[in-house]
């Protein structure tokens, strides 16, 4: 949810670059920049986007657990055998 002090024009932010950027660190939430009202753009620390940046890729993680784990309560799964024989017999031609 974006605080209503974490909206801006444009104008606003090219203004006051450096209180902004002050107000972005300390806070470590993102601004919502606007253009005749609407929202145009988000601008964030980078140490915030980092952070989310990896939850994205924590949530990504889990999701890909989560259906592996469900694949197996399904039976959608082959011996590893069968699955590297088959690599076997598609690849043989590489050089080894």
């Amino acid at each position: 949810m974006v605080h209503t002090t974490d909206i801006h024009s444009i104008t606003d932010f090219q203004r006051n670059v450096k209180s902004h950027l002050k107000h972005l660190k300390e806070t470590g939430r993102p601004e919502v920049l606007t253009v005749n009202g609407k929202a145009a753009l988000i601008v964030q620390d980078a140490a915030s986007y980092q952070r989310l940046l990896d939850l994205v890729e924590r949530a990504e993680a889990v999701d890909g657990i989560q259906r592996g784990l469900d694949d197996i309560k399904h039976g959608r799964t082959r011996p590893i055998r069968a699955v590297v024989a088959e690599l076997g017999q598609q690849y043989e031609k590489i050089p080894r």
